[in-house]
């Protein structure tokens, strides 16, 4: 059995997707009509723009969405998953690739997130911190500890977890973490505190979007961030989705249960490589590689 899995935010580089645009006319075709929904030349950004332009999370989160898709269209016939997840937005690219949702809706939805993630990181100063070397009930506890807001936000693979908050409440957290044996506890370069509270008034404006959305059931079962089991309902993959810009993201407990449900090896669809480590973390034996237009 397959699990095809998709990265999520900091996957993006300059030149993403080139390869695809060059390869098929279908994908051109997909990314124009990215282009048009938009309302910007995303495909130029993404082909030739700089880092710093990629950075922006209102083209990052589309960016990474449509290089998945696309490329997972690209596959063809080969695709054929028993199973996918994706890592936070990546759990958008799979919803589209497994047919849950189709992709100028999907577009739309993945755009709609990352605006209001932006907005909500700028009425809000907070950042994130990846926290290696303590099992994830000590981090919980520091953070529980903590005055402020400071929670677990993913839960990468044993022994890494990235925890999400309010400025004050990081550096004090990351204190605590490196004073209890952290190897590290490292404030990371990012915009805000994604998956905890201070994404709220994101997951309510988000919450209209996916409400209105035209959901159906996926080819095959979802593995969902929010409680890592296997989702089919439309229903409940719309709350999940809702309820995951402020919940944490269990991407090492996705895995094991994609791996306790047969799964036999895990295909990376996207930018990167960040997935396929995290798996080797929970089974270095366990067979994992990326899809490219090479295997299409």
């Amino acid at each position: 059995m397959k699990a095809y899995v998709f990265p999520g935010q900091g996957a993006q580089f300059s030149g993403m997707g080139k390869d695809l645009y060059d390869a098929s006319a279908a994908a051109q075709m997909r990314f124009k009509q990215a282009d048009d929904i938009l309302g910007f030349p995303i495909s130029s950004t993404m082909f030739s723009g700089t880092d710093e332009d990629l950075k922006q999370t209102s083209v990052t989160q589309p960016a990474i969405f449509l290089h998945s898709v696309i490329l997972a269209e690209y596959l063809g016939t080969s695709f054929k998953p028993d199973m996918v997840a994706g890592h936070s937005l990546g759990e958008f690219s799979a919803l589209v690739a497994a047919g849950a949702l189709k992709f100028e809706d999907g577009l739309k939805l993945v755009s709609e997130r990352a605006k209001a993630m932006q907005d909500a990181c700028n009425a809000a100063p907070s950042t994130m911190a990846a926290v290696l070397g303590l099992e994830d009930a000590k981090v919980e506890d520091i953070c529980s500890k903590t005055e402020g807001i400071v929670v677990a936000a993913n839960y990468n693979c044993p022994g890494q977890l990235v925890i999400s908050g309010e400025i004050d409440a990081i550096n004090a957290a990351c204190s605590a973490l490196t004073e209890a044996g952290a190897r590290r506890a490292l404030v990371l370069p990012v915009g805000g505190a994604f998956h905890s509270p201070l994404m709220e008034s994101a997951r309510e404006r988000l919450s209209t979007a996916i409400a209105a959305a035209p959901f159906q059931a996926p080819r095959c079962p979802v593995v969902q961030n929010v409680i890592a089991q296997p989702v089919k309902d439309p229903d409940e993959i719309r709350s999940n989705l809702i309820a995951q810009l402020t919940a944490p993201v269990r991407w090492t407990q996705s895995m094991e249960k994609m791996i306790e449900m047969g799964a036999k090896e895990a295909i990376e669809i996207g930018p990167g490589k960040v997935l396929q480590g995290l798996f080797k973390k929970v089974d270095r034996a366990f067979p994992v590689s990326g899809a490219s237009i090479d295997n299409g």
